[in-house]
């Protein structure tokens, strides 16, 4: 018993307001704070980076107008992530789905997301997945007494398995193929300690060359995955001045389920608009790994079950407000928007967590529908309308 209940201990943690002086592996862009000035400029610099490496690569000279531009956001949903798994695959069995230049992730999005940058060539791995997995291939449960006095209800060291069985040195050297390419991929965590969103460059990271960096990865895509207080958080050892410190990561779901492009590319199409330029085209692809309309349920006046559904309703209007946000920012910066979401025609309950026979039908429902010509809707869902 009193083994069970130590309670787990961290390093200490970055300072109040010192985030942006802290290096993980000491690549310059390795990461992003995206809610101040500096770190709003860094990621544009690296979008403007990626340009650059675009044109040498197309042995383009500076001017000559780029390739169109297809961006990705997959965005959490957890064992729902079936189904942006399906529309990826369908997508590639429907012979039109683009090479993207960007694709960003959050939780179940972010383990998606690796293998939507590198390609059809990796939709094996990818249904694998999402059709194999099973919950002890996620999580193993603590107990009731122990978790009390843990960091989360259950240990994902079993997921942490699972992505390292993927994330491999292959992959992460694909990935930072792609990046000499000219193309990023995004991954958004929480700092916890912070209460700051992070957004973590996986392309600079894999082609950083670091000892570390494939390890990183896998912690990174386990945090944005952890849920609070369910799954136990990812500790990040960084520096802070030389010194060894701490961070506490989890699920970036936290701060925003979905992002997508930074504020460079918007102000360059304006800027461009205005000279009477026509800027290069581009599309915006968003994947919500879940429905978009309110699921009625009749609440018991308990205290439990009103929390948890005021909780389940707090995350499912942030998942609505963050695709209306992006769709807000395409309308005022000319950029086509594409919107695939699970709709009330599948009407499959989850009997449990990452159950087999749901994430099959899951995912065989997005395959399905993209197969045939995904009906891309070009507008979010009015809130409360039926789909």
């Amino acid at each position: 018993m009193v083994a069970g209940c130590e309670l787990p201990v961290r390093g200490p943690a970055v300072p109040s307001g010192q985030i942006d002086r802290v290096a993980v592996l000491g690549v310059p862009n390795e990461r992003f704070n995206i809610v101040d000035s500096a770190g709003l400029e860094a990621i544009d610099a690296e979008f403007l980076a990626a340009a650059a490496r675009t044109r040498r690569r197309l042995g383009l000279p500076p001017g000559a107008p780029l390739p169109r531009v297809d961006l990705l956001a997959l965005s959490g949903g957890g064992e729902s992530g079936a189904f942006g798994a399906g529309v990826l695959c369908g997508w590639t069995a429907a012979g039109t789905r683009p090479e993207f230049t960007l694709v960003t992730g959050v939780s179940t999005g972010a383990l998606i997301a690796p293998f939507a940058f590198l390609g059809s060539a990796y939709d094996a791995g990818l249904r694998s997945v999402f059709t194999e997995l099973r919950l002890a291939d996620v999580a193993r449960s603590r107990g009731l007494i122990p978790a009390v006095f843990a960091d989360g209800l259950a240990d994902n060291t079993p997921l942490y398995r699972t992505i390292a069985r993927y994330m491999n040195e292959e992959m992460l050297a694909a990935i930072a193929r792609g990046h000499a390419e000219g193309r990023m991929l995004l991954v958004g965590t929480t700092q916890l300690d912070a209460q700051l969103p992070v957004i973590w460059n996986i392309g600079a990271i894999a082609a950083s060359g670091h000892p570390r960096a494939l390890e990183l990865t896998r912690r990174i895509l386990l945090a944005s995955a952890a849920i609070p207080g369910a799954y136990s958080p990812v500790m990040i050892d960084v520096t802070l001045d030389g010194e060894p410190r701490e961070e506490m990561h989890v699920d970036g779901g936290a701060f925003a389920q979905a992002f997508l492009y930074p504020a460079a590319l918007g102000e360059a199409r304006r800027e461009q608009r205005r000279r009477g330029a026509r800027p290069r085209d581009v599309n915006a692809y968003v994947i919500r790994n879940a429905r978009l309309d309110p699921e009625w349920a009749a609440v018991e006046r308990r205290t439990l079950g009103i929390a948890e559904r005021a909780i389940s309703t707090m995350i499912a209007a942030g998942g609505y407000n963050d695709v209306t946000r992006i769709y807000t920012n395409t309308q005022r910066d000319g950029i086509g928007f594409h919107l695939a979401f699970i709709g009330s025609d599948f009407d499959i309950a989850l009997p449990a967590p990452f159950d087999q026979s749901y994430m099959r039908a899951l995912f065989d429902y997005g395959y399905q529908r993209a197969r045939h010509g995904y009906p891309w809707a070009t507008r979010p869902p009015t809130w409360g309308a039926r789909r």
